[in-house]
């Protein structure tokens, strides 16, 4: 969305507005033919067109352009529409000329051009590599066309370009009939209404105009079929009964002047609709499966009826060609004039409008000058059409008389300070948009679209001088560069003072000049079809990239990918959570969605329980086998979510507890149960809590204490006093529960009371699955991996090997590979069809020492990255036009290649992949020189250490690495708790560069760092103290992130990423948290996204905003910290720990006293004091920063970067402003400027913002 904007500023007319690509579908060949070529050159090598045949020899041997042609190409013209399937090429005979790649382009006219690309949107095709071998290359899809240009890319570097080229294909029937946007055609059926139950219609296309209607049909009794462009995209309306009007939209930026086709086939309610290359697949709504029409069909338009002339919508304005419906050949049956066909002002020869577009494809270069043509006295007018889906650029500047006065007119996001009218228009859309702008009797008028005009008045009659640039400026020109970056899109219809400037002069050099501009093409592509953003993220993009806005999706990532959250409460608890409610993702980056549910980590075992819709005890009467009674259990996560949980899980179990009194379950004459219920799949079972599968009987038959002993369950005794059968089901396939169903509670006295638990799971089989491998030619092999667009890769290795490859898949050409390439470095490497692609980690300690080290590999549509353990993620972009898909053909080895050659010898655990887990110890049962699990201490599940510890193998035992834990002693489970005064402080200095999250590949730009930043923070704290500082992270280019309790105790975290701007500030609970309870808080950041945990009492709303000043920071700062703070950890740091366990070191400063103590000793006996007690609960909350741009990445940490932890302000520094404040105060009156003052002095005395050197770091706490 945008707005127009006129400044008032007497120097400079800027005008001004906001905004926000397209894929380029072609179409398949079988046959030669012969052709005319043309050669865009001066004076061409090619002599005649056979001489640029192949294997031809006569004349030059081929087309070769003059050296000083800056944009040569090669035009071959079919003589008439052919359906063109493959194109190949040959260099110049016996020479050194060959063109190594090139781009294809086609055209009906020879005018309007359009670029050929593939099905991933790759434009480029390979050519030769010497003059004589003939490269073929195959269209995915064909395109009917008269005019092929050849334009070439690449050549011999050694010699220059020559071409020898053929064109396979066939000639195909074509019924035209052109719509001028007044008319239609009416197909009009022999009966009164035709209804169908299968329909199939298709048709060809191409629109002058982004709205207007190509097909209508509807019925008496609602049906209707509505087929229309709207802003440039294909929307189907399909009703069979139903009273809803949603359309199916598919494709984009139709309007492009060029042919689309259109397949539609519909049964019953299926629905398939195609458009060029790309399938959407849907059912209809409402209960009807057939389509009734009445009397007609209508192409073009939707007459109005009784009044002819008369239509509805707008109607459609271009040419439709082969347009059949059911078989039908409506465009045939036109020009022969037949009854059933009544058409309007429709010809059947397809109109070709000359408009040459011309596209500026350059942010930093393009232009486009034009001298002004036939000025008048009164001034100067201009106008033009554009499209574009940049939200900044330049569009046209111009100097003024009288000097030095200048006009532009840009596209931008900023809002200028001085403004006086404004019209909104959405513009950065990639549709058509035309500009009118009109400086003429003592004013300028700027019109967009049809949208009202905005008006500035002149104070003198302004005149154009020099020529008018158009998208850009070159650098010799005065007083243009750097006012905003050049427009990249396409412009045409340009005239000056109402005439219209010829393009096709300036391409020749006779009118005007430019700069990295294409000529008769609009060469732009929508990034967005289809969407590569994941899991429901909305897909913005601009003119050489895209982006994905993950916000509320509880996915992070490039493409959104990566799901936030943990895979099972085990997982959780490895991270050092307690029990409390998560929302868990059971298949990480699969399609599924995270759902919430309790993970109980109070006993060895974690327990992940999942509730459902009845969890009170159920009484049951007046049910009978012809009446039963029907409980449907609905849980809080889906099907397949629970399917997901129960097969990852260890083992699960629901209790069923079932209390009777004459009410039985199986005491029949035929052994029929009375009552059952039905198993996840909806299978009926009959056997109850505690026994096996297929055998009807309860848990006292197993015990053997059933109250009689002739049968057995409890309940089938038939008595009139109450009895039980209450049991636990455990088979994992049957679970949860998904009905229940009683039916024998009909009889007198008879009655039932029963209960369904929670689904309880614990275990989590992915984790510890381990297969070890101790012959270098032996691996493991799985189906192939289907990772087309995006691949994540996790795992754990050990092992004391210098080398060896983890897992390797092979396509035709395509593979992916992660290798131990030597003894500290993990290799990534992997080849999408842009040539072979490399990522490295380089750990400072050797990664073949025994222990287990993590690593993850992920690549997707805009970048891939590697991370070993707590090491910097490395990153490198993908290619803006490049190759996408990961085309693989070979099983996935794991643990070798197909080669046998540099296999692992190791072992590797907890391999998944797209979230899914590999089951390595069941393949290796079965495989030679592979065993199940891995040997040592460190192996199983039993997390000998807790809190992110680490355990390391010895060799008679093993010991827990706590040092990236912000816990201690042995296990890492020993809280390390802090208490604080108000004199109290720590700092921590590190003396190397803190580069978390910024090592990225020598390949990759800064272009998509937003994806990159991330921080992780934790901290518990016991406080009765508000406002307060709990934390405080800063950098050395003075952004930072602050945490602190308001005045009303509320935790608010601050954001300052850009210091032109305000901070962001998130309040995810207004609840008082300075309450004396112990209250743990999460901080995890991914770009834009940040996501907090909060572990609190009585949650009651979520509040989202900015604070109205920064005096509540400095309020926080000056009180400084009274309570007791512990397990503080920001990224893999614990600086609390440190200071406490490195009293000496010269890392750590310490000032004030500082007692070693429990916070949650403190809050227990807080607690114990208080009225009540309530149970605790664990909130997550998204937030959006919206200040962030490319230097997301500051606060991860970028290499210079000056990092400090503020938990209290330095007690000098507390005094000063405590004295600083009650001095203003006393003197009765404060100035703005004086406050602003007093926080900027704050911020230094703070070191929010101190220039300290960039090798040293430091934290304050």
């Amino acid at each position: 969305s945008g707005k127009i904007k006129l400044p008032v500023n007497k120097k400079h007319w800027a005008l001004y507005w906001n905004f926000e690509h397209t894929a380029y579908t072609a179409h398949k060949m079988n046959q030669l033919f012969s052709t005319e070529t043309r050669a865009f050159t001066v004076a061409s090598a090619c002599v005649s067109p056979s001489a640029c045949i192949f294997c031809s020899s006569s004349g030059a041997g081929g087309w070769s352009p003059m050296v000083t042609d800056q944009e040569p190409w090669l035009q071959v013209d079919l003589r008439e529409q052919m359906e063109v399937t493959a194109v190949a090429t040959q260099g110049r005979y016996d020479s050194w000329d060959w063109v190594s790649s090139y781009l294809l382009l086609y055209s009906d006219t020879g005018r309007a051009w359009k670029q050929y690309r593939h099905e991933d949107g790759v434009g480029r095709f390979v050519g030769n590599g010497n003059s004589e071998t003939i490269v073929q290359n195959k269209l995915s899809h064909p395109v009917r066309t008269r005019f092929l240009r050849f334009v070439p890319l690449d050549w011999n570097p050694s010699g220059w370009m020559g071409l020898r080229v053929e064109v396979y294909g066939c000639s195909y029937k074509s019924y035209v009939a052109d719509f001028d946007g007044r008319s239609s055609l009416l197909y009009r059926f022999n009966q009164k209404s035709m209804s169908t139950v299968k329909d199939v219609i298709s048709l060809r296309f191409k629109s002058h105009q982004a709205e207007g209607v190509l097909l209508h049909g509807e019925g008496q009794r609602g049906d209707y079929i509505t087929l229309e462009l709207h802003r440039g995209r294909l929307d189907l309306y399909l009703n069979l009964g139903d009273s809803h009007r949603v359309p199916v939209t598919v494709g984009s930026l139709l309007d492009d002047q060029h042919w689309h086709s259109v397949h539609i086939e519909r049964f019953n309610k299926q629905v398939n609709l195609t458009v060029d290359s790309y399938t959407q697949r849907f059912q209809t709504k409402g209960e009807g499966h057939s389509l009734e029409v009445d009397y007609e069909l209508s192409f073009g338009g939707i007459p109005l009826p009784g009044k002819p002339g008369t239509f509805l919508r707008k109607n459609f304005n271009g040419c439709m060609e082969n347009l059949y419906y059911n078989g039908i050949n409506v465009i045939d049956l036109a020009k022969r004039r037949k009854p059933q066909i009544h058409s309007g002002n429709v010809t059947f020869s397809c109109s070709q409008p000359q408009l040459v577009a011309c596209t500026f494809v350059s942010s930093s270069s393009s232009f486009l000058s034009l001298p002004s043509a036939s000025p008048g006295a009164g001034g100067f007018s201009i106008r033009f059409q554009f499209r574009t889906w940049n939200p900044e650029g330049l569009l046209l500047s111009v100097q003024l008389n009288p000097d030095p006065q200048k006009l532009r007119l840009q596209i931008t996001m900023q809002k200028p300070v001085e403004m006086k009218n404004e019209a909104n228009v959405h513009i950065s859309d990639g549709l058509w948009h035309s500009v009118s702008l009109d400086a003429r009797n003592l004013q300028i008028t700027l019109t967009v679209d049809n949208e009202p005009s905005s008006t500035i008045e002149l104070w003198e009659q302004v005149q154009s001088r020099g020529s008018f640039y158009f998208g850009g400026c070159p650098a010799t020109a005065p007083d243009c560069q750097g006012f905003a970056p050049a427009f990249q899109g396409c412009m045409q219809l340009i005239f000056i003072n109402s005439q219209l400037m010829n393009l096709s002069h300036v391409q020749q050099g006779l009118l005007g000049n430019y700069n990295e501009l294409q000529f008769d093409t609009c060469n732009i592509k929508d990034r967005c079809l289809p969407n590569l953003c994941e899991h429901g993220a909305r897909c913005s993009q601009m003119w050489s990239s895209f982006s994905c806005d993950c916000s509320g999706t509880g996915y992070a990532g490039a493409t959104c990918h990566n799901s936030i959250y943990e895979s099972s409460c085990e997982a959780y608890k490895l991270s050092g959570s307690s029990s409390g409610f998560y929302f868990i993702d059971p298949d990480g980056s699969g399609p599924l969605g995270p759902t919430q549910v309790y993970c109980n980590m109070t006993e060895k075992k974690v327990w992940t329980v999942l509730s459902h819709n009845s969890t009170a005890p159920v009484t049951v009467q007046t049910s009978s086998l012809q009446k039963p009674h029907v409980m449907i259990f609905n849980y809080s996560a889906s099907a397949e979510q629970l399917r997901a949980i129960v097969s990852g899980s260890e083992q699960c179990q629901q209790e069923v507890v079932y209390n009777c009194r004459k009410s039985r379950l199986f005491n029949t004459k035929d052994g029929s149960p009375l009552s059952w219920w039905l198993d996840r799949e909806g299978e009926k079972r009959s056997y109850w809590g505690g026994f096996l599968p297929g055998v009807q009987q309860c848990s006292c038959s197993l015990e053997e204490n059933c109250i009689d002993m002739n049968y057995f369950c409890n309940c089938d005794a038939d008595t009139d006093t109450w009895a039980n059968d209450t049991g636990v089901l455990s088979y994992k396939d049957h679970l949860p529960v998904s009905q229940i169903v009683i039916g024998d509670t009909d009889r007198m006295g008879s009655q039932a009371v029963y209960h369904i638990g929670p689904l309880r799971c614990y275990g989590d089989r992915s984790i510890w699955n381990a297969a070890s491998f101790y012959q270098e030619s032996s691996y493991l092999y799985f189906p192939t991996l289907q990772a087309e667009l995006a691949s994540d890769i996790s795992f754990y290795f050990k092992t004391s090997a210098p080398s060896g490859v983890f897992l390797e898949n092979q396509g035709l050409k395509d593979f992916i590979r992660v290798e131990l390439s030597s003894p500290s470095v993990v290799t990534f490497s992997f080849d999408v069809g842009n040539g072979p692609a490399v990522l490295s980690v380089k750990s400072h300690v050797p990664l073949n020492d025994r222990q287990w080290h993590y690593v993850r590999a992920e690549r997707n549509a805009k970048e891939a990255s590697v991370q070993v353990d707590q090491l910097p993620l490395r990153f490198l972009e993908a290619p803006a036009d490049g190759h996408l898909r990961l085309r693989l053909s070979s099983q996935l080895f794991v643990g070798g290649t197909a080669s046998q050659q540099r296999g692992f010898l190791g072992c590797i655990r907890s391999l998944t992949v797209n979230g899914v887990s590999f089951d390595l110890e069941e393949r290796a049962k079965m495989t030679p020189g592979v065993s199940a699990g891995c040997p040592g201490y460190c192996t199983g599940s039993s997390s000998l250490c807790h809190n992110r510890g680490r355990c390391v193998e010895k060799s008679n035992g093993y010991i827990c690495d706590c040092s990236q834990s912000a816990y201690g002693g042995t296990t890492c489970n020993q809280e390390v708790s802090v208490s604080f005064d108000r004199e109290s402080s720590v700092t921590y200095t590190f003396q190397e560069p803190f580069s978390v999250m910024q090592n990225r590949s020598s390949q990759a730009s800064t272009s998509s760092t937003d994806s990159r930043a991330r921080e992780d923070v934790a901290l518990s704290f016991v406080t009765s103290q508000r406002p307060a500082m709990l934390l405080t992270v800063s950098t050395f280019s003075q952004q930072y992130i602050a945490v602190i309790l308001a005045t009303n105790g509320s935790v608010q975290i601050w954001y300052h990423l850009q210091t032109d701007k305000k901070p962001d500030v998130f309040t995810p609970t207004p609840s008082n948290l300075a309450d004396g309870r112990l209250h743990r808080i999460r901080i995890h950041r991914v770009g834009k996204n940040l996501y907090v945990q909060v572990k609190l009492i009585l949650i009651r709303s979520l509040t989202l905003g900015k604070v109205a000043s920064k005096s509540l920071l400095i309020q926080g700062a000056s009180k400084g910290f009274i309570g007791c703070l512990s397990s503080v950890q920001f990224n893999h740091v614990a600086p609390l720990k440190v200071a406490l366990t490195n009293r000496g070191s010269s890392l750590v400063t310490i000032r004030g006293p500082l007692v070693q103590s429990n916070c949650g000793a403190l809050a227990e006996s807080h607690t114990l004091q208080g009225k009540t007690s309530t149970s605790m609960t664990l909130m997550i909350y998204l937030f959006r920063l919206t200040n962030t741009r490319k230097d997301l990445a500051v606060i991860a940490g970028v290499v210079t970067a000056v990092v400090f932890i503020t938990v209290c302000a330095l007690a000098v520094v507390i005094r000063l402003v405590y004295q600083q404040r009650r001095a203003q105060r006393s003197s009765g009156s404060i100035k703005e400027e004086h406050r602003h003052s007093m926080y900027t002095d704050y911020r230094t005395e703070l070191h929010l913002h101190n220039p300290v050197r960039d090798s040293v770091k430091e934290y304050y706490i």
